[in-house]
């Protein structure tokens, strides 16, 4: 059985007597282990998917099981507990916070976590040291360029070891340098066993993974 499945999901948004159909019926099926990129123009519905994917956007109809679990059919509380132990986001806006240390920015997803601040903090440094930071722990986000400050969102997003990592444009606010050291970066850690779901505009992003799903107008091509 695939980790991840789709089934002819459709999302529709109303804006006064305007229905815009983000999602038209998308069937995708993904195994645990793949590097998927999902690429598409402005406003082919990429990102929406990519919500719906992570249980932070409810699809009008349609399900997506994810490792068996029908997500949406979960109560709040529990698919809020669902995405906190299976899966890891990486955004474009690194969001970290600027007054945090490198390493108490990754602690952050451990604070709903049963751990010691000691074991919180451990696992913390060694996701920096996964992804080459960890000579910077102490570092401010404002004191790191901005290759090394996605490097500290990928480290937050890996910290408690989720099934799935979902990136949203995650080299869209760096030089084309920089955004291929990321990638390595993503391709090291899927090489690593980490399923990842990689939306991008970027088609030389795409050539790090293993298979690019394409959307137009909340289809899949």
């Amino acid at each position: 059985m695939a980790l991840i499945e789709i089934k002819n999901v459709k999302k529709q948004y109303t804006s006064g007597d305007d229905v815009v159909e983000a999602l038209r019926g998308v069937d995708i099926s993904i195994e645990a282990g793949e590097f998927i990129t999902i690429m598409g123009q402005s406003g082919s519905g990429k990102s929406t998917l990519l919500s719906v994917l992570g249980g932070m956007n409810h699809p009008t109809s349609g399900e997506v099981e994810m490792a068996g679990i029908t997500l949406y059919k979960l109560p709040g509380e529990k698919l809020a507990d669902f995405r906190a132990q299976n899966l890891g986001f990486v955004f474009q806006s690194f969001n970290l916070i600027s007054y945090l240390t490198a390493v108490e920015n990754v602690m952050l997803p451990l604070a709903i976590v049963k751990m010691g601040t000691a074991a919180k903090k451990s696992a913390a440094r060694t996701a920096l040291e996964r992804v080459g930071l960890g000579g910077k722990l102490d570092r401010l986000p404002n004191q790191l360029s901005g290759g090394e400050q996605e490097r500290v969102a990928i480290a937050r997003a890996i910290v408690n070891n989720p099934h799935i990592l979902l990136a949203d444009e995650p080299t869209g606010n760096l030089d084309s340098k920089t955004s291929e050291e990321v990638m390595a970066l993503f391709r090291e850690l899927n090489d690593a066993g980490q399923t990842v779901v990689m939306v991008t505009h970027n088609p030389e992003n795409g050539a790090y993974s293993d298979r690019t799903i394409r959307l137009r107008d909340g289809m899949v091509m």
